[in-house]
């Protein structure tokens, strides 16, 4: 019988192994660190937001556990286009999405495909594996100087 948690996991182990949007971008005009320091993840995250403070391009990085980079390779999809209201919206959701309790779905309709990281809540240590990039996000948006740690 089919299991949807072997399609997500499959979705997980090919972000990781072929990361999307995985590079410098050539033209940016943010960026920021984030480091795990309870299981090494290290990211650099490249912002470029237009005049109307749009997420024109995104990328990442770095590298990690398979949820870290998974993680940094759909919100970067999921983020080219949105504007910082859509990007917090996103968090947000992304955030009560991992933290929730295990019985409860993801909300499919504002998370898309990052749906297939609410598993991770089963395992609290990796939780900040797969927040990691959107902390780092936040802080690219906000030129803050400062590297993200997720302790």
């Amino acid at each position: 019988m089919f299991d949807l948690r072997d399609l997500y996991q499959q979705v997980i182990v090919d972000h990781n192994k072929s990361p999307r949007n995985f590079g410098k971008l050539e033209h940016y005009n943010h960026e920021a660190d984030g480091y795990n320091p309870l299981c090494g993840d290290k990211l650099h995250i490249y912002l470029d937001l237009d005049e109307q403070g749009r997420i024109a391009d995104v990328s990442f990085e770095g590298e990690g556990c398979a949820i870290s980079v998974a993680s940094a390779s759909l919100m970067t999809e999921a983020m080219k286009g949105r504007s910082m209201q859509e990007m917090q919206a996103m968090f947000e959701a992304f955030q009560q999405m991992v933290t929730a309790d295990i019985a409860e779905a993801p909300d499919d309709d504002t998370l898309g495909k990052l749906a297939v990281l609410a598993g991770v809540r089963e395992f609290p240590s990796r939780i900040k594996c797969a927040t990691l990039c959107w902390h780092t996000l936040k802080a690219a948006t906000e030129d803050s100087g400062k590297v993200v740690k997720t302790e």
